[in-house]
């Protein structure tokens, strides 16, 4: 029988949240510093240089609203995967989690908020960034942490359901190579997806983390009709995975 028992998940959460004060300065340096160094590249780099409009935008503004994709999947899809990894297999952390009162959807289910969570601030880090380099502050911009939040889930149960699929943890330098790497490069971050050859303009898509992009550039500079369809189909890849990582977790765990 299904519980997700509020209690269960926030005990689950509350431990993660102990052990992150041993590592927020690191995480959120590097969260912080990342977007500053691409958009000093990339943003200022090129676009100074090379690229001075980008579909209407300054090049700066096109690749500062883009990074928000990049921070969420790098700071949700990858602490999946390895945490969940080395809590399973080395740390037996969830073997002990399971000796409470927790069953294993509870179990990944805190997981991914919690994920989602800090993925969510973090990924709003490069509009701050951004904001300092130029671009303006616009009432929009306060959905970006909730679109972020949203896409985070899914990636976060993506990186559990690996996690619980994989024997080795070096299989994971597949994953990063064949699914990651290209859901990062064609997202829109750096360059407009209608550049792509046709087939990979429909491919993008269906892309979560080229959705995410544009969501946020119009929060940032105006809404369309579209976008709720896009938050819609982010609900549902979110859902998707949820529900793919509790099972193959279950199946790893239990059976």
């Amino acid at each position: 029988m299904r519980r997700l028992e509020p209690a269960a998940i926030a005990g689950v959460m509350s431990r993660e949240v102990a052990n992150f004060r041993s590592y927020w300065k690191s995480t959120t340096f590097s969260s912080v510093l990342e977007p500053v160094i691409y958009l000093l590249a990339f943003g200022l780099g090129l676009g100074s240089t090379i690229v001075d409009k980008v579909e209407g935008l300054d090049y700066v503004e096109f690749v500062g609203t883009g990074m928000v994709a990049t921070a969420v999947i790098f700071s949700s899809a990858l602490p999946a995967m390895f945490g969940a990894f080395v809590k399973e297999r080395f740390q037996r952390t969830y073997d002990a989690i399971l000796a409470a009162p927790v069953d294993v959807e509870e179990l990944v289910t805190a997981e991914m908020l919690w994920i989602g969570l800090r993925s969510g601030i973090y990924g709003s880090f490069p509009l701050i960034v951004s904001m300092l380099f130029g671009l303006d502050p616009a009432p929009g911009m306060l959905l970006v942490p909730l679109f972020a939040f949203i896409t985070a889930l899914g990636f976060a149960g993506f990186g559990i359901a690996t996690a619980a699929s994989v024997a080795k943890i070096d299989q994971f330098s597949y994953v990063t190579t064949l699914v990651i790497t290209p859901l990062f490069l064609v997202a829109g971050t750096f360059f407009p997806i209608d550049q792509l050859p046709e087939g990979f303009q429909v491919a993008a898509q269906f892309n979560p983390l080229h959705q995410l992009v544009v969501l946020v550039r119009h929060a940032c500079f105006g809404f369309e009709a579209t976008d709720l369809l896009r938050v819609g189909g982010l609900i549902v890849f979110t859902v998707v995975l949820w529900r793919e990582a509790v099972r193959r977790m279950s199946k790893r765990l239990i059976d």
